[in-house]
């Protein structure tokens, strides 16, 4: 692939999200459309890239962005529902799916829970972007938001696992548990070093073109450093995101003459390097279609038909898998949380302890997600970036030099399923949300109401005293920390705009 195709990818992708934008339909799904169609043009080139690069370079920092802008209480407070969502069900997806590819694909054999991790992990964060157009609840909103950056790190290193079990090497169950902890742990740790070197450097900068290149190279080498030794690139770049965002955001530490200007600058850049990246990841698995199929049937195994009617079966499995493990999960917790309630209701003794662990650790716990709330969970099971970037990641060869089992079968699978459920699932969540009746508009009007009461509190003061009043409000519980992250990107942009150049 040369630098000419890749800038014509780009201005296509341009052009083609302006008309899905116009149209009301999901860009994404258009163009890796529009790119599969275009694949079979006469005389159009299969385009290359080296599998690691894709991973390398493209889902740092798409993952960085989400992270950057995602409540770290809101995080903290539903850790459970998405630690259920990003770890226990991206598992038992995976597994699943690895089975049931399996007994679809014998041919391809370990190399099927190659397949099941690639499908594994839903790309809820695209949902979530468009929460507020289909009508998502906050919590709903919180919950998705924080499985699409647990769920990426745990398909990932499901899908390392299997890798290495095509190449031969001996994996066990207790095996991949140990790799998981050590890989995450040594992951977040890296993320958190990286995080504390940048914010010491980037204050001592005092230029924020060079304060912002310095955090748009912070994915990348969470990431790289992480993959260097063998831990979880993800949650490296989650833990980065995560403590970089927040102490430049809310840290008094951070707010030095300047940082308004380069948190405005920052806020504008994300976005535009999000479009384009996803747009090249949508537009080359798309140009990759032809190619794929034609691989397909010239082989004798497993062969295009079979590969078709496997992509078929699996499409309908991983969203059969995702509502039967969403409303598993959310069910033997609200059985579990119900049982509690009543043994409240009729215990003196065990209402007097919980009481002193509401007190301990501020509050009691989070009640399980409603029926509704559930059925909009399993329902948002749409595959995406990382599906399509692992299954192109997936390399050309084992490690012994031969080619590696099913990797044109799991290529397409991968583009039929991420299409499949976009048409399916995408465009039927709006619908759905709006269905199930949610109170956005309250929500909305208590958001509102706690954002008048702050800004006429904050009337009068100077910028640091503005933003010195909201961590205040914020830390008495008074706002919200997505309210307060408003007000303080408000606060920057009115300072940087009152402030020469």
């Amino acid at each position: 692939m040369n630098g000419v195709q890749i800038l014509l990818i780009a201005g296509a992708g341009i052009a083609v999200a302006a008309i899905a934008r116009r149209r009301g339909l999901e860009p994404g799904m258009f163009i890796v459309a529009l790119a599969a169609a275009a694949s079979f043009l006469p005389g159009m080139p299969r385009l290359e890239l080296d599998s690691e690069v894709i991973l390398a370079i493209v889902v740092p920092p798409l993952l960085y962005s989400a992270t950057r802008g995602t409540s770290f209480s809101s995080f903290g407070r539903n850790l459970r529902p998405i630690i259920m969502l990003g770890v226990v069900l991206v598992v038992l997806t995976a597994g699943a799916l690895g089975v049931i590819a399996t007994w679809l694909l014998p041919s391809i054999g370990v190399a099927a829970f190659v397949l099941g991790a690639v499908l594994a992990p839903p790309d809820t964060i695209t949902t979530v972007s468009h929460g507020e157009e289909i009508g998502l609840p906050a919590r709903a909103t919180s919950v998705l938001t924080g499985e699409s950056l647990v769920n990426d790190a745990t398909a990932l290193t499901l899908f390392s696992i299997a890798i290495a079990a095509v190449d031969g090497e001996h994996t066990t169950f207790g095996g991949g548990v140990q790799e998981f902890i050590r890989s995450a742990g040594l992951g977040l740790g890296i993320g958190a070093l990286l995080a504390i070197m940048t914010l010491w450097v980037r204050k001592r900068l005092h230029h924020p073109t060079l304060e912002t290149a310095l955090v748009l190279l912070l994915p990348f080498t969470a990431f790289l450093a992480a993959e260097q030794v063998h831990a979880s690139g993800i949650l490296a770049v989650v833990m980065a995101a995560f403590s970089v965002s927040t102490n430049l955001t809310f840290d008094p530490k951070h707010q030095y003459p300047g940082a308004s200007r380069t948190r405005v600058q920052e806020n504008e850049v994300w976005p535009v390097l999000d479009f384009l990246l996803e747009t090249f990841v949508f537009a080359y698995i798309g140009l990759q279609l032809r190619f794929v199929l034609e691989d397909l049937a010239s082989s004798e195994e497993p062969g295009l038909t079979r590969v078709l009617v496997a992509a078929g079966v699996l499409l309908l499995a991983a969203i059969v898998v995702r509502i039967v493990g969403v409303y598993g999960l959310f069910g033997r917790w609200m059985l579990r949380h119900r049982r509690r309630a009543a043994r409240r209701e009729r215990d003196p003794r065990y209402r007097a302890a919980m009481d002193r662990r509401a007190q301990r650790f501020g509050g009691l716990p989070v009640d399980p997600p409603t029926h509704r709330e559930t059925l909009l969970a399993g329902w948002t099971g749409m595959r995406g970036i990382l599906t399509l970037a692992a299954a192109a990641a997936i390399p050309e060869v084992t490690s012994s030099g031969e080619p590696f089992p099913g990797r044109d079968a799991i290529q397409a699978i991968a583009l039929i399923v991420t299409l499949g459920t976009l048409l399916i699932q995408g465009t039927t969540i709006g619908w759905l949300a709006r269905a199930l009746k949610f109170d956005v508009a309250g929500e909305r009007a208590a958001r509102e109401e706690m954002r008048t009461t702050a800004l006429r509190e904050l009337s009068g003061l100077g910028f640091e005293e503005q933003r010195a009043a909201v961590l205040v409000q914020m830390s008495e519980r008074r706002l919200s920390e997505e309210v307060a992250r408003e007000l303080i990107e408000e606060i920057d942009l009115r300072q940087a705009s009152a402030s020469p150049r």
